[in-house]
């Protein structure tokens, strides 16, 4: 390696330091915040401290120490001898021993890059690659909890807390993207899809809620584990391709005690998350199950759940039948009147639209259309995508339109059933067209 580069690379690592979080100032740049992320209320470990709320959030944290970059921000201030109370500073790694002092306009910009885990906001079609990743990643990470729960070995936070971030990072850069694409792609085991969507639901219904982010991660976590208990009972799940639906109810009565139990085995997954595990069948009215409770005994969490748990069922094939058209699903959601919170209920209309994505809808143009993306400011006017003329009984050249800035020239006169016009297997072709509009989305 030249020297040049290599004192580049040496100077550029002398840049950070370890401190203590009582010694965080508005101005330094926090290039890591070390120790587990239930510990602080921040989704980005990298940015600029520059709000006293901030700054009074990160002191009150638990988190362990903080490394902070001095190329990108304020240095901590110097102890003066005879100091005393401080935690001392440490660098992250060795000085050089020799070579000029660092330049800072010298310095590789890598660190300035946005990696996978940003939280820009981008387009439909670049995050719609990422999703996929990420779906990847994360039912890697399902397998391996269920897994884990059958040979009776605890789960950890930490062993989840990578999948909901990343799950956390897609719903920021796009709210849309990875709930769509778990709409659309039902290619794997029923139980890993379902473990992902309801967490990307869940953090767009916590998103929709206002809630804080601790409570936001605390909300995906307990999407991603609330049917954990489904691997102590004894099923064989290979059976079924995962869907565990198709034991009935009798069978998976306990499921919801044996993941509760299960998750506070180890001691570390927060009290709240494994109440999900626990609750989230229970129903506003006092109807679930396992305990009968009702009302605000149920958690907030969990009421969050029975939301999200129930609409990803809804939408779901089976072997025994084809799953409800996504805007039908809220629908039913809305008329089961006394079995979900009705606030809990309208923020996750907000959340997914009138017309999730996935549904199928019929336009004042007599032709029908796969509903591809939402519109931020008027969830009744979702982008959609043509595929069949309804006069000529045909599939016709698709065209994405936008409709709540399509001037009237087409709206939507309800839903539709594909089967009702001749299609079959409507399943491969919802995703070959969801992936075309994300595509030419940008």
């Amino acid at each position: 390696m030249p020297a040049g580069r290599q004192t580049n690379r040496v100077s550029r690592r002398n840049m950070l330091k370890k401190i203590a979080p009582s010694q965080v100032e508005l101005g330094m740049f926090v290039h890591k915040l070390e120790g587990s992320w239930l510990k602080h209320p921040f989704w980005k470990s990298r940015f600029l401290l520059e709000d006293s709320e901030t700054l009074t959030d990160l002191r009150d944290s638990e988190i362990d120490a903080v490394v902070i970059d001095v190329s990108k921000g304020r240095d901590v201030a110097p102890r003066h001898s005879g100091e005393a109370g401080q935690a001392p500073v440490r660098r992250v790694f060795s000085p050089p021993t020799q070579g000029p002092a660092p330049r800072r306009r010298q310095l590789v910009n890598q660190e300035d890059k946005p990696d996978f885990a940003s939280t820009a906001r981008t387009g439909m079609a670049r995050e719609f690659g990422m999703a996929q990743s990420v779906a990847k990643r994360g039912e890697k990470l399902v397998s391996k909890v269920f897994l884990s729960s059958r040979l009776g070995k605890a789960v950890d936070a930490s062993e989840v807390e990578p999948v909901i971030s990343d799950i956390f990072a897609s719903v920021q850069r796009n709210p849309h993207a990875f709930n769509g694409l778990m709409r659309c792609k039902r290619d794997n085991q029923f139980i890993y899809q379902h473990s992902l969507a309801v967490s990307a639901l869940m953090i767009s219904l916590g998103k929709a809620m206002k809630l804080g982010p601790a409570m936001i991660r605390n909300a995906g976590m307990a999407g991603l584990l609330l049917d954990v208990g489904i691997g102590h009972l004894p099923l064989n799940l290979e059976e079924c391709n995962g869907d565990y639906r198709e034991f009935g109810d009798a069978l998976l009565l306990n499921h919801t005690t044996l993941g509760y139990d299960y998750l506070k085995m180890g001691g570390g997954i927060p009290d709240d998350v494994a109440l999900v595990a626990l609750q989230h069948h229970e129903r506003m009215d006092g109807s679930g199950y396992p305990h009968g409770i009702k009302g605000e005994d149920i958690s907030v969490l969990s009421r969050m759940a029975a939301i999200c748990d129930t609409y990803d069922m809804l939408v779901t094939d089976s072997s025994r039948k084809r799953g409800l058209d996504p805007a039908t699903a809220v629908v039913e959601l809305s008329e089961m009147h006394g079995k979900f919170d009705p606030a809990i209920l309208a923020a996750f209309v907000e959340a997914v639209g009138a017309y999730p994505i996935g549904s199928v809808v019929r336009l004042a143009s007599d032709r029908l259309a796969l509903v591809v993306d939402q519109d931020p400011a008027d969830h009744r006017q979702p982008r959609v995508r043509t595929f069949f003329s309804i006069a000529l009984r045909k599939m016709i050249q698709p065209e994405d339109i936008q409709l709540a800035h399509c001037f009237g020239r087409d709206s939507i006169s309800g839903l539709a059933d594909p089967e009702a016009y001749g299609i079959r297997d409507f399943a491969k072709l919802r995703l070959r067209l969801f992936t075309a509009a994300s595509k030419a989305a940008g």
